[in-house]
């Protein structure tokens, strides 16, 4: 029996499933608790085109995230070629809270977002873990992280960010929480 594969997406809905990530990225930049009704109108969609790309605010932030994260992903590989792998990982961490903490309304969102149970499972696929695999795969291989470290450990451990206030002394925090995570993951390194 031959496999069936995917229908393609039309180029309309293609442009209207972008129409609604650009505008909710706005709108919860400016508010984590833009109503899902003003974004579907500012980006021209009715709630039926709206809710079938998107069933829930939960899996809205959680794209919005992802699609604006693609940036900061595609870094890993680049960080790699330039830095020791452990050096690449620190950086790579700064950068994601940099860029977090630069979109104030959607770090709130995401924030509201990953408090509920189960939430940070919808992180575990796309660009950011297959950056978070390959920093952790370098490092493993370098001896310079504890062994069996996956990326869903890793985005769990990290998950502190959003907790971080973007209107205090963020940057500070930032830098103390990623300092902890880096020192956890080399406890227990071959080549500690």
């Amino acid at each position: 029996m031959q496999e069936r594969k995917p229908a393609p997406v039309r180029s309309d809905a293609q442009r209207n499933r972008e129409r609604i990530l650009e505008v909710a990225l706005a709108e919860l930049t400016r508010s984590a608790d833009a109503p899902l009704s003003t974004i579907a109108k500012k980006a021209g969609v009715g709630q039926a085109t709206f809710y079938r790309n998107f069933p829930n605010r939960e899996a809205l932030v959680l794209e919005v995230y992802r699609h604006e994260v693609q940036q900061v992903s595609a870094t890993a590989s680049q960080l790699l070629e330039t830095h020791a792998p452990d050096q690449a990982l620190r950086e790579w961490m700064d950068r994601l809270a940099q860029y977090a903490m630069a979109k104030a309304g959607l770090a709130d969102a995401m924030r509201k977002t990953t408090c509920t149970p189960g939430a940070l499972a919808g992180l575990g696929h796309g660009p950011v873990t297959s950056a978070v695999a390959l920093l952790l795969k370098a490092n493993e291989e370098a001896g310079t992280i504890r062994p069996g470290v996956t990326p869903d450990d890793f985005v769990l451990a990290i998950s502190g960010l959003w907790q971080i206030d973007p209107q205090g002394d963020w940057h500070g925090r930032a830098e103390r929480l990623l300092d902890l995570v880096m020192d956890g993951l080399r406890a227990g390194a071959p080549g500690a």
